[in-house]
């Protein structure tokens, strides 16, 4: 997610760059000694607001809806490739995609969690999940059916809990998706690790395409613990991604956030923050260079 900048922190740069601007050729007084992140902590927005941005970014902003048509675009052309070069001998082919973020929209539990001050909880979710109130990713609906069409199958690997199947089955039925049954339809049940489901599909078919919004929901070797680690497998599997891997954007959530916080969720939202600092790659003027203008 992108980092939030606090009112006092904007206002307090407005008043350097004015001191600068007035200054003409004198040179500049040193500025003070910057907080630590953890004593600049309590004056920031919480973390709240960063999420809230990520959130609209994607409810709102027209490059995400681009960038989800985009990804259904290039779906579209490699399943025609994959088409092309089949044999009668082959298995048919299917295509598998990740639920959440991936064809359907979840933000809209987000703005909830938002609106309320709360973070995600499980039975909030289940409740949300129950309601069946999710929207489809643009592009999602036409590129799936073309697949059936194509008689290409469809597999629906989620990492939703099976209580909630029925109600994804039906969201996913009142949308317009095609084969959203009980056979296509994939949820988690002893592991989030969605390998064994995978493989459930690939003893009767040949997987065509992946499509998910986090590694994982392309190939366990992407859940690594840290991000030098997961850059790594990405740089290893880089012929796969816009060929068997479609990748859809997610700023909200995700494997990577958990990295950042070795994986301690629990972290207080100041641990967090300063975790979050800590990672960032940030430039660091020289004194008096951002006044000099050089």
């Amino acid at each position: 997610m992108r980092r939030a900048f606090s009112l006092t922190t904007s206002a307090a740069l407005l008043l350097a760059l004015a001191g600068c601007a007035s200054s003409g050729t004198q040179t500049p007084t040193a500025p003070a000694p910057r907080p630590t992140p953890l004593q600049d902590a309590a004056a920031q927005a919480p973390l709240s607001d960063q999420a809230m941005l990520a959130t609209l970014w994607i409810q709102r902003s027209a490059e995400f809806h681009a960038l989800s048509l985009q990804a259904f675009n290039v779906a579209h052309d490699r399943l025609n490739l994959a088409l092309a070069r089949r044999h009668a001998q082959d298995k048919p082919l299917a295509v598998v995609v990740d639920v959440d973020d991936t064809v359907l929209d979840t933000t809209s539990y987000g703005g909830w969690a938002l609106r309320e001050g709360r973070t995600y909880d499980s039975q909030s979710w289940a409740d949300w999940v129950d309601d069946a109130v999710s929207t489809a990713s643009p592009g999602a609906v036409e590129f799936l059916n073309y697949a059936h069409a194509s008689g290409v199958d469809v597999y629906y690997i989620t990492n939703r809990k099976a209580a909630g199947k029925q109600a994804t089955i039906a969201n996913l039925a009142a949308l317009g998706f095609p084969q959203a049954n009980a056979e296509h339809v994939m949820p988690r049940t002893d592991s989030s690790d969605k390998t064994a489901r995978r493989a459930r599909v690939t003893q009767e078919h040949d997987i065509a395409l992946l499509m998910g919004d986090n590694l994982g929901d392309f190939d366990q070797a992407f859940q690594q613990s840290t991000t030098r680690a997961r850059n790594a497998e990405v740089a290893r599997q880089a012929d796969q991604f816009g060929r068997r891997f479609v990748l859809l954007p997610n700023p909200t959530y995700g494997e990577w956030e958990g990295v950042l916080y070795d994986g301690n969720w629990s972290s207080s939202e100041r641990e967090k923050r300063a975790m979050r600092d800590a990672a960032l790659n940030a430039w660091q003027p020289e004194s008096g260079k951002v006044c000099q203008g050089k």
